[in-house]
């Protein structure tokens, strides 16, 4: 599943995201959401979310 709808996305889902600095590279971080940043119901390159730890990146897939 991608990360393109807002709904599909809760707070402690286990995702992967691109921060952006890497969004050239395509370089994925896994992590937790903490907080949901995208205000809109869906975006093209992936809802916007603050995973623990402070680090701010688009979901490009959910895990399990």
């Amino acid at each position: 599943m991608d990360g393109t709808v807002r709904k599909d996305i809760k707070i402690g889902d286990q995702v992967m995201v691109v921060q952006k600095q890497d969004q050239r590279t395509g370089k994925l971080t896994e992590g937790v959401v903490q907080r949901i940043l995208t205000n809109s119901a869906n975006h093209p390159r992936g809802i916007k979310v603050m995973l623990e730890g402070g680090i701010v990146g688009r979901v490009q897939k959910r895990m399990g």
